[in-house]
């Protein structure tokens, strides 16, 4: 691997990526306190809503953008870029809580008007908009605080569908209707946004800061392939049996060795020691 002496920015998933089964990211302490003390920038990328990214931005000390729901929405902090940056994309910010952000997704009333009307239509589907926080506890071992926060979603819709026809022909009816379908650990309806294009327009944002810069990200599903395709180091870590994902596996990508935030922390530190 050559080495390279320019800025380093790093993309990340959460679930099953940065945190484990039981939501810690504790065996990812040493490579984060190092990206911590280098000032490199760590962007958090998930299908989680803004709410929850929040929270674990706090319990990591966070303060560099974020990409939520995959990719619907881009969360900037005021002043992290200067104004002639950001007027650099050929899109419109909002001011949002401290946030400009700019919008990717869906507007999440069409989605749920979606759902509606597919279980009118007679499919099996039951989206998070659906559900009360305790079941959204159960079904994702959440705690209630976090699963709370779960359900203020803006871009994008996670459900689960019935056996009785298959999850092919909700599939199908779902990208008839003009929509998108993101798997990781749940299914997610989607608009036309993905995590790749939320990463893409970031990384542009960081070339007209610091110029040439290298980028690495970290996945672990298949709705992290296109954040993984757009960038130098494309990593992928174990899942909970020690295997890969089987569509992420066959791409060509970096593999950690170790489960979830133990293959991260390995992996990230090996980059650290070579880039």
């Amino acid at each position: 691997m050559r080495h390279v002496l320019r800025p380093f920015i790093i993309f990340t998933d959460l679930d099953g990526t940065l945190v484990d089964s039981k939501y810690s990211f504790r065996a990812a302490l040493p490579a984060l306190h190092n990206l911590k003390e280098r000032r490199i920038p760590l962007i958090l990328c998930s299908s989680k809503t803004r709410s929850e990214l929040q929270l674990y931005r706090k319990r990591l000390g966070n303060s560099d953008p974020f990409i939520t729901e995959n990719g619907g929405g881009i969360f900037i902090p005021n002043g992290y870029f200067s104004a002639d940056i950001v007027g650099f994309v050929d899109k419109s910010f909002e001011e949002t809580h401290g946030y400009q952000l700019l919008r990717l997704g869906a507007r999440y009333e069409d989605l749920r008007h979606l759902v509606r009307a597919m279980r009118a239509e007679g499919y099996e589907l039951k989206g998070f908009g659906d559900m009360s926080v305790a079941d959204l506890v159960e079904l994702t071992g959440l705690s209630l605080k976090e699963a709370a926060l779960a359900k203020k979603r803006e871009f994008d819709e996670p459900f689960i569908a019935g056996d009785a026809c298959g999850i092919n022909p909700v599939l199908r009816r779902i990208e008839e209707a003009g929509f998108h379908v993101a798997t990781g650990r749940f299914h997610h309806i989607v608009g036309d946004s993905d995590k790749g294009k939320a990463v893409s327009m970031l990384i542009e944002l960081y070339k007209k800061h610091f110029g040439n810069i290298t980028t690495a990200a970290v996945g672990d599903s298949p709705n992290d392939l296109a954040m993984l395709e757009r960038v130098d180091y494309p990593v992928i870590v174990m899942k909970d049996d020690g295997t890969y994902d089987s569509t992420l596996d066959s791409q060509g990508m970096i593999k950690a060795e170790g489960i979830g935030p133990a293959g991260w922390n390995k992996e990230i530190l090996r980059l650290l020691s070579e880039i």
